[in-house]
């Protein structure tokens, strides 16, 4: 057995990824804290105000950690809706309806964020550009997510095709990287990337601490509503009996 192979078969243990990430989530929650913090300090205080947009240009410090999350997420739930489909993993399946609210409330603030940060760089809170409709229709995504996954009464086909709609709807993801490219937009286009960066680092780095504080946030956001729906799903086994026993002792 490769260790690939290896991995996903440890992972799939539940009781092994309920101990394993209840050590982990604390730490995820501390970090998350502490950069959040930093990187709100630093953007909405010591960094300078934009040389065009002025002090709104703050609003980029949610908007842009955000926007990016909404598409990360979405991305990691369609493969790990590959991986629940193919190898029958039902950790993943987990994972992948554990992820859906979060990435829906990373997407929603993305959205509002972005029109409110509109209204004075455009001149209006939202245009049905490329950009932005795309990116509302990866809200609807995850909505139709949830909503697929509550249809069903028997959790493993709830979440079989929960991810089968995962792994189509990543179709989308390529669209809201590419449409600023692909057709004329309002919606300016990317301004860090392989080729580095046109934001001075007074501005650059409170963006990128915030950008990391909100994956430690969906990592820990992300296990413990993972371990929650586990023990739902289990709570009538032996692991959990097992378990609760050890702790009332």
């Amino acid at each position: 057995m490769n260790r690939f192979m290896l991995f996903i078969h440890k992972t799939g243990s539940p009781p092994w990824f309920y101990h394993m990430t209840g050590k982990l989530e604390p730490w995820l929650w501390v970090v998350s804290v502490v950069l959040a913090a930093a990187g709100l300090y630093l953007g909405l205080f010591r960094a300078p105000p934009d040389y065009q947009q002025g002090e709104s240009v703050r609003i980029m410090y949610l908007h842009v950690p955000a926007a990016w999350m909404s598409m990360l997420i979405y991305g990691l739930m369609a493969v790990w809706g590959f991986i629940a489909l193919v190898w029958r993993v039902r950790i993943m399946e987990v994972l992948v309806i554990s992820s859906a609210p979060i990435g829906a409330a990373f997407t929603f603030i993305a959205l509002v964020t972005g029109s409110l940060w509109g209204r004075p760089t455009w001149g209006t809170y939202w245009v049905w550009d490329a950009r932005l409709t795309s990116e509302l229709i990866l809200l609807f995504l995850y909505f139709g997510v949830i909503a697929l996954h509550n249809a069903y009464d028997e959790p493993r086909k709830a979440a079989r095709a929960a991810s089968l709609l995962a792994i189509v709807g990543a179709i989308n993801l390529p669209i809201i990287h590419f449409s600023v490219q692909w057709w004329n937009t309002l919606h300016q286009g990317s301004s860090i990337g392989a080729g580095g960066s046109s934001i001075h680092p007074s501005m650059l780095w409170p963006l990128l601490i915030m950008a990391v504080a909100s994956k430690f946030y969906y990592g820990a956001s992300l296990l413990g509503r993972a371990r929650l729906r586990l023990l739902n799903q289990d709570h009538r086994k032996r692991w959990v009996r097992d378990m609760l026993a050890e702790n009332n002792k």
